[in-house]
């Protein structure tokens, strides 16, 4: 089926000129779409692999034998890797040689992901280490080439597969996946890549939009060898060919940081032309150009956009309006390649799928995706909750893992304008007895004051489904697929201070004695979890779901009847449906795993928006 005639509007929402801009970077798929040079090369493909299971080597030279070869970014669990082994291995060992891209100045080796541990020799020198399985990171490998034209870069990724005090999400402890967890990611899983740059170059580039004020704000800072002065930052801020900024700053102490004054158009229907929303994203095109006494020492393209995401009283706002949240929890899995998607297309297909069932957002649980995934959602129009991947025990070592690591998520994902929450927590995962030990409280206080400090332009919501502290949003889990019990738990009759008074789902209160409900916009961000799964599906004795369904009409039919019954309880001020597409023996999804509709389409969009005659796209 075509989406976008299906979408029409909906789905194909950018100007002509956007979407000429969006080809040219969805046809090199850059790994980095938020800062991206014209010259780099994927390192992708074929690599030497080794399990070491024992943990007897600790460099290169320690390996006997390559016993296998891999097909990177895809993990050893995968089937698209080539290993296919589910197994516990706690070392993995990687290695390839490429050809050394020409040039001057330095080249830069990037891996988007390594879980969990990673260590980097490049022709057998060691490089760097860097811990943290879902966040990017970078070395300047320039000072150990050589005149061979080829370059060999060794990895030794480590990764415990029974380390409940690391973040690591939905990735199963136990050797077969069991209720609601899956198959473990080892090693590399994202995109590894060079590039080369100049000796002084651009390294890091943040926007802040004001909608208020009607600018931009622009931050970007250098690295390399950089002068103490004479350094220019050229930005050039534009709509397909409507420039709206053109300017040049000195640069001090190695960045700048500027507010880029836009003219504001006054009007509604032309300020609305600017601003960005899932129904209409416009983004603005930024080219960025380093100069140094005449001489263009780097250039690079981003974008951002005019977006503003706030709380007023009860209701959660966009761009100055009330605006309802129609979510789906996406796990962002894929049968054969595990959390990293097939390809580039795989991640747009997605956007477009929540868009064409009338979904507005999604909840990316337990996962960090893809950059690729959150440009997409940038182009074509889709909000994300982004949640950080839970450990599952609380330590001063695990205390120390996630902030680190949630530092790098927030530095590495803040300029996307389709992220318009931050979740640290999900359902206690991690402070088991939040209720009871204040540590556990001040560690998710902390790590929501601390989101906020990052990032004081989103909501946070600090423990996502109940048992919350501070937080911005009042988020329940609700999985009674029941909806005469979800109107009457929730319907008009029914005073807010005895809702919260009460024990709900999983036998937890919604919030801790001294956080009462302040006011905040309430959400059922997780309810439904219907399973289809008749009796001649293969292995239906081990389908995984809330409630199981033994046909696609009963399926249908609970579905509009609960979204119904959500859609018309005016007590929320959007919901989270789980869930996107089954997910290994989670059969509870809307698609089948590989992304085929369970339902027509059209029929899951119609039950999606059921009711918005009460809630209108921009106003409620």
């Amino acid at each position: 089926m075509n989406l976008l005639k299906l979408e029409n509007s909906a789905v194909k929402l950018t100007s002509d000129a956007n979407t000429k801009t969006n080809f040219a970077l969805r046809e090199s798929a850059y790994p980095r779409p938020q800062l991206r040079r014209s010259h780099w090369q994927s390192l992708n493909g074929r690599w030497k692999f080794a399990f070491d299971d024992q943990g007897k080597c600790t460099q290169p030279s320690d390996l006997s034998e390559w016993t296998h070869h891999i097909q990177v970014p895809f993990a050893p669990e995968s089937t698209k890797s080539g290993i296919d082994d589910p197994g516990f291995h706690p070392n993995c060992w990687y290695e390839r040689e490429f050809e050394t891209p020409p040039g001057e100045g330095r080249l830069l080796l990037h891996f988007g992901a390594v879980d969990y541990r990673a260590r980097v020799w490049v022709n057998d020198q060691y490089i760097a280490e860097h811990e943290g399985g879902h966040t990017p990171f970078t070395l300047d490998i320039t000072h150990v080439l050589n005149d061979s034209g080829t370059t060999k870069v060794t990895v030794w990724a480590q990764d415990d597969p029974h380390d409940l005090a690391k973040p690591r999400g939905k990735q199963d402890w136990q050797l077969q996946p069991h209720s609601i967890w899956y198959p473990r990611t080892s090693g590399i899983w994202q995109t590894v890549w060079v590039e080369r740059v100049g000796t002084t170059y651009i390294d890091h580039i943040r926007w802040t939009p004001d909608f208020e004020r009607w600018e931009i704000g622009c931050y970007a800072a250098l690295a390399g060898d950089v002068p103490a002065a004479g350094i220019q930052i050229k930005v050039k801020l534009s709509v397909g060919d409507r420039v709206l900024a053109n300017d040049s700053y000195e640069v001090f102490n190695g960045e700048i940081s500027r507010r880029i004054s836009l003219s504001d158009p006054g009007i509604d229907d032309y300020r609305n032309e600017m601003l960005w929303s899932p129904e209409k994203p416009t983004l603005i095109d930024a080219d960025i150009e380093m100069w140094y006494k005449g001489e263009l020492l780097d250039a690079v393209k981003s974008y951002t956009a005019l977006r503003t995401v706030s709380i007023q009283r009860d209701r959660f706002m966009l761009n100055g309006r009330p605006y309802y949240l129609r979510m789906v929890l996406d796990q962002g899995y894929w049968p054969d390649s595990l959390m990293t998607a097939p390809d580039d297309e795989a991640l747009r297909r997605d956007v477009e799928l929540a868009k064409a069932m009338g979904f507005n957002g999604v909840r990316k649980h337990q996962k960090i995706e893809d950059p690729r995934f959150l440009y997409w959602a940038d182009v074509l129009g889709l909000l994300v909750w982004e949640e950080m991947p839970s450990a599952y025990r609380f330590s001063p070592k695990a205390v120390e893992r996630m902030t680190h690591e949630w530092i790098e998520v927030i530095k590495r994902d803040v300029n996307h304008p389709c992220i318009v929450a931050w979740v640290p927590f999900n359902e206690s995962w991690g402070v088991p007895n939040l209720v009871e030990t204040q540590a556990h409280r001040n560690y998710v206080l902390a790590m929501y004051h601390l989101t906020k400090t990052l990032d004081p332009t989103r909501p946070v919501i600090g423990n996502d489904g109940w048992e919350s502290t501070d937080t911005d949003i009042l988020a329940i889990h609700d999985y009674d697929t029941n909806p005469q019990h979800l109107a009457h738990r929730y319907g008009p009759e029914v005073k807010l201070s005895d809702l919260f008074d009460r024990k709900r789902p999983g036998g937890r209160i919604l919030t801790l004695d001294n956080y009462p409900h302040q006011g905040q916009p309430v959400m059922l961000t997780e309810f439904g979890g219907i399973a289809y799964a008749p009796d001649d599906k293969p292995d239906a004795n081990k389908v995984w779901g809330y409630e199981r369904c033994w046909n696609i009409s009963e399926l249908q039919m609970k579905y509009a009847a609960l979204l119904e019954t959500i859609n018309n309880l005016e007590i929320f001020s959007g919901f989270c449906y789980t869930q996107f597409a089954d997910t290994f023996q989670e059969a509870n999804g809307l698609l089948y795993a590989d992304r085929t509709p369970k339902i027509p389409l059209e029929a899951i969009r119609a039950a999606t928006l059921s009711g918005e005659g009460l809630c209108t796209p921009t106003h409620c």
